[in-house]
């Protein structure tokens, strides 16, 4: 969980409002990152896991195309862009990033 608590504090140095598997009831306040848990790595050397990494996917929604908070997600080390697409008016880029 202390990972997972360094990310959020991470992403609210990017904006204010970040939100960790919000339940569907959660009004969402623009522009902001949503992010969960996805899936995990293990790698291994002789028989032995030696690493486990988190996967999360990262939803950067903002009412403006050009914002610069998507660059600033997208610029994290092993995050990579999964899709882009847009929902009444709102801009959703989508990520996957090990953390």
């Amino acid at each position: 969980m202390a990972l997972r608590l360094e990310l959020q504090t991470l992403f609210e140095s990017f904006t204010e409002h970040v939100y960790f598997q919000p339940p569907t009831n959660v009004k969402l306040q623009y522009p902001c990152i949503m992010y969960e848990r996805d899936s995990a790595k293990s790698e291994f050397a002789d028989n032995v896991k030696y690493q486990y990494t988190k996967r999360y996917t990262v939803t950067v929604i903002d009412r403006n195309p050009d914002s610069a908070l998507p660059d600033k997600v997208a610029a994290l080390p092993w995050c990579t862009t999964n899709r882009f697409y847009t929902v009444d008016g709102l801009n959703h880029d989508v990520f996957q990033l090990f953390f």
